[in-house]
Parts: C-alpha cells; sequence; structure tokens
C-alpha cells in the first residue's frame, strides 16, 4: 500500500478509491478526505496536480495506520479472497470483516496465456501457501468471483492442472464460495495494480520473541556470555548482540538445557506444521534460526521419546535375513549354541533355565 503507484487514468485512481472504500468504516472522515479525489472522477476532470497527490498521499498513510489493520484470531474462521486479473492475481486474507494482509503477485507468462479458470485456481492455490501459517489446522472459507470454482471438491478433475492444484490443498480444511465481482473490490483491486508484484499491509507478530527475552533475562549462564561478548567480542568469535541478545552466526542462540529449546522442540516436530518430521529435518528447520550446544543430540533424544511416532512410523532399519540351516558337525562337541530361558515362575530359588545345545 506504501508503494502504490500515482494513478495516471481514471480507471487506476477508481480502482485505487474502490479498495480504500471498500474499508472506508475503518477511516475516520473518509468522504472528506477523498473529496479532491472523488472530484476527479467527473467527466473530463482527471488533472493530477498537489491537492490530489496530498490526499493520495494522506489516504494511504491512514490506510496503513490501526485500526485499519487486525490481528489474528485463531479461534475464528479466516476468509481467503481471491481474484486474477490478466496478468496480476490479488488476494486479502479477512477475518470479523476486518483485513489481516493483502497479497498481490503478477502472473509468469505461461499464466498469463492460460485461460481464466486456470489463473483463478492458481490464484487459490498461492494464497494457501502464501498464508499456510494461519490456514493450517484451521476452517476456513474461500471467496472467488469465478463461478465454476466453487464446485471444485465435487467436480471430476480431467486436466493436468487441476490435479496439480489440487495436490497442493490436500490437508486443508476449507470450503469454496462464490462472490461476484462487483462485491470483490479489494482483490479486484490488488489483482489490477500496474507495476506492483507485492502489497503488504501487516505482518504477523509473534510473542515467541517477548518470551525468549524475558526468559534470557532470567538466566545467569545467558546474562553471564551476553556480558564476556559485550566486553571482549574478540574472545568469542561468531558471537554477536543484538537488541540485547546472543546471536551465534546469524542465528540465536540459546544455553543448554534452556526451558524455551523445549518449545521449539514442540513447534517444529509436534504441530502440524512440524508434521512429526525426523531427526535431520527437524534438526535442519530448527538451525535456521536456532542454535544452542548439543542441539543434535537433544532432537534425536526428543523424536525417540515421542509417543505418536513410536506408535505410527514404521521401522526404517533395513529387515534382519532369513534363518539359514547350520552344516551339520563331523563329531560331537565342535559346534554348540546356548541360550537363556527368562522370566520362569521360581522353582527352588530360580527362575531361568541355560540351554546348550551339541549341533
Amino acid at each position: 500500500m506504501i508503494d502504490w503507484p500515482t494513478p495516471i487514468t481514471p480507471s487506476d485512481l477508481r480502482s485505487f478509491l474502490g479498495l480504500t472504500g471498500f474499508y472506508r468504516k475503518f477511516i475516520r472522515n473518509y468522504d472528506a478526505t477523498t473529496a479532491p479525489l472523488m472530484a476527479l472522477l467527473c467527466k473530463d476532470s482527471f488533472v493530477w496536480n498537489f491537492a490530489a497527490q496530498t490526499t493520495f498521499q494522506q489516504l494511504k498513510t491512514l490506510m496503513t495506520q490501526a485500526p485499519i489493520l487486525a490481528s489474528p484470531d485463531f479461534t475464528m474462521p479466516f476468509i481467503l479472497e481471491t481474484d486474477a486479473s490478466g496478468t496480476t492475481i490479488g488476494v486479502v486474507l479477512i477475518q470479523k470483516s476486518c483485513p489481516i494482509a493483502f497479497f498481490s503477485k503478477q502472473l509468469c507468462p505461461r499464466l498469463q496465456r492460460a485461460s481464466t479458470y486456470v489463473c483463478e485456481l492458481h490464484a487459490i492455490t498461492t494464497a494457501v501457501r502464501k498464508w499456510r501459517h494461519y490456514l493450517l489446522g484451521h476452517s476456513f472459507v474461500i471467496m472467488t468471483d469465478h463461478r465454476s470454482l466453487k464446485e471444485l471438491m465435487s467436480q471430476v478433475i480431467q486436466t493436468p492442472e487441476q490435479q496439480h492444484c489440487m495436490a497442493k490443498l490436500l490437508g486443508y480444511d476449507y470450503t469454496i464460495q462464490y462472490k461476484p465481482g462487483a462485491h470483490n473490490v479489494v482483490v479486484d483491486a490488488l489483482s489490477r495494480v500496474p507495476t506492483s508484484s507485492l502489497l503488504l499491509l501487516f505482518v504477523p507478530h509473534t510473542l515467541f520473541m517477548e518470551q525468549f527475552q524475558q526468559t534470557c533475562l532470567q538466566d545467569t549462564t545467558y546474562q553471564a556470555l551476553l556480558q564476556q561478548v559485550l566486553r571482549s567480542p574478540a574472545d568469542h568469535p561468531g558471537f554477536t548482540v543484538k537488541q540485547n541478545m546472543l546471536i551465534f552466526h546469524d542465528k540465536l542462540w540459546l544455553p543448554l538445557g534452556h526451558i524455551l529449546s523445549k518449545v521449539l522442540l514442540d513447534e517444529f516436530h509436534l504441530t502440524p506444521i512440524g508434521g512429526h518430521m525426523g531427526v535431520e529435518k527437524t534438526l535442519h528447520r530448527i538451525q535456521q534460526h536456532f542454535y544452542w550446544p548439543k542441539m543434535r543430540q537433544d532432537i534425536r533424544h526428543y523424536i525417540a521419546e515421542c509417543v505418536t511416532c513410536q506408535q505410527i512410523k514404521l521401522e526404517t532399519r533395513k529387515p534382519i535375513g532369513l534363518l539359514q540351516l547350520l552344516p551339520i558337525s563331523s563329531s560331537v562337541w565342535v559346534d554348540l549354541s546356548m541360550d537363556f530361558i527368562t522370566g520362569l515362575p521360581t522353582s527352588q530359588g530360580y527362575n531361568t533355565i541355560m540351554v546348550v545345545v551339541d549341533c
């Protein structure tokens, strides 16, 4: 929204005002603010002047400030509105009539030549992949202005594009509803932005960093190393300090046995996003952002104790070979085999039998 290009035609201005007008109830004195721009839409009145530019910048500022933006509430369903024009797709994530995030992306030359059905379907799969962390594990509604996509789940899959896109939507709990383009003004405006490929009004904010800083302030080991790095950075290669946090090779550093390491293991293994992956994949995902001593050992021990993995996952080691007959010995006491039978009921103080066989 901040980088929205200056309208050069009445159609560009009408598209921008259609987008902002959809959220007019969140902007104080919207009609008075947009009056100079609305005057330009009269017949033969489009002359971009200083007043129009000032109003245009002011309106973009109002659109990117509270209360227009909302934080996600994962107890409420999400609504995903999508649209595709000839060259661009536009998507908005909504909850309780408030926008969570906007997204716009230009189509590649192949998709620009594709049918409207394929472009609209591509817009849905792109949006779901973009906001996977919001939608996975939660039910949501997909709003589209292409009527045939409403029956996507019940129609016969005939084309490779349908098969490819349907595979990307597996595992999500969603329903598709038809919304006419005249009522779908937000995504329609996003899909027709000239020269823009990404419009994002809101970035998700996690409470993890606040929790991380609070726990690190209470950890004596962490604070001791932090002070040492601040006093003599040369004695601790690879360590830096950013915003009062220890960074080791561009990764957040945690001391051994820190309480947040258990939180990270739960997040990257137990959650739907974690997917109960193996040691190597879980390690690779965690070490992209975090590091603590003996990380691999902790992950291996954690996954080995995961009850779900023990109950569901199959053994990946090679199967044991088939039993083979032993060659018959030429004389006695040449080949002997020995084994124990344990766990027997106690008899005269004994519960084990040692068995020795002359092969």
